[in-house]
């Protein structure tokens, strides 16, 4: 198993997204609160902390909604890439991932080399780190 420097993803990292992705998430995010509160929650909370850019001061290495997100989760030693989408673009098979998971929940907003723990859907935590964004053009 790789092993990750733990000591700069024990706490979040800082996050950061453009001031129209804030709203889009935030509105999903609270479509969500009766049926998924947790889910709610995680989104809300990962979102109230992000640094919000204009679209053209984002810095060019930050996952955003229609990003190619390259990243090694370590419990596992994988390394994966996966498009981050809104929940009506998803599908895993075609390598595209919901901003309405746990895991695409944690990706957002993060930069090139930051690691973060997130829950895994059976319960464990995982640590993911960041290899690579390649974001769209309109980004």
């Amino acid at each position: 198993m790789k092993t990750i420097d733990d000591s700069s993803a024990s706490k979040r990292p800082t996050i950061h997204l453009i001031d129209a992705e804030y709203d889009i998430i935030a509105e999903l995010a609270l479509g969500l609160e009766r049926q998924s509160p947790d889910l709610a929650k995680m989104l809300l909370d990962e979102i109230d902390r992000a640094q919000i850019h204009a679209p053209g001061a984002l810095p060019a290495d930050v996952v955003t909604l229609g990003s190619e997100v390259e990243f090694l989760d370590a419990h596992n030693d994988a390394t994966r890439r996966l498009c981050l989408v809104l929940p009506g673009e998803a599908d895993l098979d075609a390598g595209r991932l919901s901003i309405l998971t746990p895991m695409g929940a944690g990706l957002i907003g993060l930069r090139t080399g930051q690691s973060i723990r997130w829950p895994h859907p059976n319960g464990e935590t995982r640590m993911l780190k960041i290899l690579k964004v390649t974001r769209p053009a309109s980004a």
